[in-house]
């Protein structure tokens, strides 16, 4: 008897995680697939497991899928349904089909642009060894530093090729020389927005929404300046991000992955850098730096956090300028509708200067990026106060670890002179109390079983244990064949760390002070009397 299925575990069935198969007799039902990602299958590596064979045999549900890696509030991507992540395959090859294309008509380039063929060939190169980067990154998690150290790589073959600022105009009468230092700006500008628009990706259509605005911005100025070949770049390229826009916007079916943010930060940098080399405008740089004046911003301020907190810039957390707008109460298109509106306000504005070419250029650049801190400081993103104290207490910490490490020097030229063990326990006698400990006790076996306990006591010990970090460790003398054990207990008057930080140091000069029986006994007898 066929089995009837009630309207409501329809309903449940229609509700079930968005399955990674294409529409086939197999994937009709949600069940034929695994409707699992990385976040929650065991491996990571787990594609569609059709039940029936029928999909596999006309190969209309197989999977070409990279999962992302984290979802939730927890991760930085915030996503309730997984999605394709390689939408940067088809960002990446709208941008340089018409690169290459324009490189084949080489008579077109030559009447519009004599010396653009050389530059476009590196921006052409650079491109395709970047999106790998990001692409394998997608696919196999590639460490964070790694891909530092390859954007810095790929940026600086880009300005060995020519891409490179060498000067800027601040006004007509005053024009900076870079001279060296521009290969520095130039890396660390293609760099920098590269990981701004990387870091941007964690809403549906917010990378590729500002990314769009950043082109719209570099072709008004190519044309304003009269470059007409980069201006048909970036038109194209922002065409390709709004077709793209219509299957990334929440909810999202497709996403840019790693490999398309990657590639379009450091497309829209690259492209800047080339139009600042023609003209040597400072509105060149000044009109992208606002239109990604979000992701810029909130890459320097998740660095300076990290930095503040102690804990690698690389870390991912989850206090972006996206993530503060959703804990505000925003939902998901609201906030991501907000940040468009933002950017179009600040790009509005920062167009201003393209009529200005004196220092009034400027005062709107100046006051457009307080409008952006403001805008900052309205969604909790900046603490002025919070930030002064820490600062305050990461450098007060930095001198205190700098004093103990001095002290330790000094204690550990004295335990290295010590010759008999009265020495050696006065030597760690004085290491204690240089060193702020409450007490230390040190239980010697010997070979016979016999033990021998030693205990020093500060004579201002705190009656209360509540700030005393204990800590009990062995340490071998490897000649007589015996034992010793130390507890010592560390005074906590600043910060734990700080008390985590004597104790490996006591701990050091402590298995030093007894192992020097070692090179005591090796030592001829004139040395020992």
């Amino acid at each position: 008897m066929p089995a009837v299925r009630s309207k409501r575990s329809r309903n449940r069935t229609r509700m079930m995680p968005r399955t990674i198969c294409s529409r086939s007799s197999a994937g009709r039902d949600a069940r034929s697939c695994s409707g699992r990602w990385r976040g929650a299958a065991p491996h990571g590596r787990r594609a569609c497991s059709a039940r029936s064979g029928r999909g596999w045999r006309d190969g209309r549900s197989t999977c070409f899928w990279a999962r992302p890696r984290r979802f939730g509030a927890s991760g930085r991507f915030w996503r309730r349904l997984p999605c394709w992540r390689i939408g940067g395959v088809a960002i990446f090859l709208s941008a340089v089909c018409p690169i290459a294309a324009l490189l084949v008509l080489d008579g077109a380039i030559g009447e519009v642009a004599p010396n653009l063929r050389r530059h476009l060939l590196a921006l052409l190169g650079s491109s395709t060894i970047i999106f790998p980067v990001g692409l394998a990154d997608d696919l196999c998690n590639v460490p964070a530093q790694l891909k530092l150290a390859a954007e810095v790589l790929i940026a600086g073959l880009l300005c060995l090729a020519g891409v490179r600022i060498s000067s800027i105009a601040l006004t007509d009468q005053w024009v900076l020389h870079l001279g060296g230092w521009g290969t520095v700006l130039t890396i660390l500008w293609i760099v920098g927005v590269a990981n701004a628009v990387n870091l941007s990706d964690g809403l549906d259509g917010l990378a590729a929404g500002v990314c769009a605005i950043a082109c719209g911005v570099i072709a008004i100025f190519a044309i304003h300046c009269g470059e007409v070949v980069m201006a048909v770049f970036m038109l194209a390229l922002l065409g390709s991000l709004c077709g793209f826009l219509i299957f990334n916007f929440n909810p999202a079916r497709i996403s840019m992955g790693d490999s398309g943010s990657l590639f379009l930060g450091f497309t829209i940098g690259a492209c800047s850098v080339m139009c600042v080399a023609k003209s040597a405008a400072l509105v060149g740089l000044t009109l992208p730096a606002l239109a990604l004046g979000i992701p810029i911003f909130d890459t320097l301020f998740a660095a300076w956090r990290r930095f503040l907190e102690g804990r690698s810039v690389f870390a991912p957390d989850r206090s972006h300028f996206h993530h503060r707008l959703l804990d505000l109460g925003l939902r998901h298109r609201q906030a991501v509708i907000v940040i468009y509106g933002a950017t179009l306000l600040v790009t509005g504005l920062g167009l201003l200067m393209l009529i200005r070419k004196d220092l009034g250029s400027l005062v709107i650049f100046s006051g457009v990026l307080l409008l952006i801190l403001l805008l900052f400081r309205a969604v909790g993103a900046i603490h002025v106060r919070q930030t002064l104290t820490r600062l305050q207490e990461k450098y007060a910490d930095a001198r205190q670890t700098r004093g103990e490490r001095e002290t330790f020097e000094r204690l550990q030229l004295g335990v290295r002179a010590v010759r008999t063990p009265p020495q050696r326990w006065q030597a760690i006698c004085d290491a204690a109390e240089q060193l702020e400990l409450a007490w230390v006790s040190l239980q010697v076996t010997d070979t016979a079983g016999n033990q021998e306990t030693s205990i020093w006591r500060r004579a201002d010990t705190p009656a209360s244990f509540a700030r005393i970090l204990t800590v009990r460790f062995p340490v071998r003398d490897l000649l007589d064949v015996a034992s010793a054990e130390f507890e010592i207990a560390v005074l906590v008057n600043g910060s734990l760390q700080s008390a985590n930080h004597r104790a490996g140091l006591f701990v050091r000069l402590a298995e030093e002070c007894i192992l020097s029986k070692l090179s005591l006994g090796k030592q001829p007898a004139r040395d020992r009397a």
